[in-house]
């Protein structure tokens, strides 16, 4: 297993797949957008982000030329690790789910179950689970566990039980908490799936709404980290519209500097996640995999 630092893992997710930009102005669409958010946030404190895609008429989308595009940028201007979403919207498909990770970001997102999303559902079946968590690996790319509810802790531990470690050797997951459907964003529901993880797992937490921050000070009560950002929340105070990505994470670092437990460096993110230290051509595996 890899060697945690002492600090905190913040991450962001600026985007998402539900909001609309007339909705939330400040929210980050284009690929300009995205990457001068990303530049904002690491000298706020992040050190991962967590990429949805949006096409031209700001819809999203999983174009494989958009993320190489997208990623290209965000390398090019910030340290951050960077994380594609392999759940982008409730209606995409699961070959373009797949395909995405020919964009090889350093890390991706797995989510291990389906779950209600609102109205909506977003499916994840066992099978595709599988898929997902071995073209990661092939590909060298470190998994985060998206899990959204107590049986996808269990599904996890499947997972790892059936096909070994992920790429990098370190199992990171990611509570998704206070999503309708989901799990509720509560201590008590915190401390269930912390106790269920494996042993030397390390995890995340978000909390969606106006559970932001009880989640937060509940993670980090915990030994957790943290992810913000406008995917999960829009109102940065009662009656207050989130300003921008970057005043999230400045709270959220501000919160982990009273814990005593200060913001990770993209650096050190690499070394507690086990990404690898360079980007490596690969040829792409995937079938009806996008140009």
């Amino acid at each position: 297993m890899a060697r945690v630092p002492a600090g905190t893992l913040l991450t962001v997710a600026p985007t998402g797949a539900e909001t609309a930009k007339t909705d939330a102005p400040g929210l980050p669409v284009t690929v300009e957008e995205l990457v001068a958010t990303a530049k904002a946030c690491q000298a706020a404190g992040a050190a991962v982000i967590h990429v949805h895609l949006r096409d031209d008429e700001a819809q999203p989308t999983l174009d494989l030329g958009r993320a190489r595009e997208a990623i290209a940028g965000i390398r090019e201007s910030t340290d951050l690790v960077v994380q594609i979403s392999s759940g982008g919207a409730v209606t995409d498909s699961e070959d373009d789910r797949l395909a995405v990770l020919d964009s090889l970001p350093d890390g991706a997102s797995l989510t291990c179950g389906t779950v209600n999303f609102g109205a909506d559902v977003f499916m994840n079946r066992w099978g595709f689970i599988e898929t997902l968590y071995l073209a990661m690996r092939e590909r060298q790319i470190v998994p985060e566990f998206e899990l959204f509810d107590l049986g996808h802790v269990a599904t996890m531990r499947r997972l790892l039980d059936k096909h070994g470690e992920p790429y990098g050797g370190h199992v990171h997951c990611d509570l998704v908490m206070g999503v309708p459907g989901g799990m509720p964003g509560t201590t008590a529901a915190l401390t269930a799936c912390v106790a269920a993880l494996p042993e030397g797992a390390t995890f995340t937490a978000t909390g969606v709404g106006r559970t932001t921050l009880p989640v937060m000070l509940a993670a980090l009560s915990a030994g957790g980290h943290l992810r913000v950002g406008m995917e999960d929340t829009l109102t940065f105070a009662p009656g207050r519209p989130v300003r921008d990505n970057a005043e999230l994470v400045e709270r959220a670092a501000d919160i982990a500097r009273l814990a005593q437990r200060p913001p990770l460096s993209p650096d050190e993110a690499r070394m507690m996640l086990g990404v690898r230290s360079t980007t490596i051509p690969m040829q792409s595996t995937t079938p009806g995999a996008q140009s």
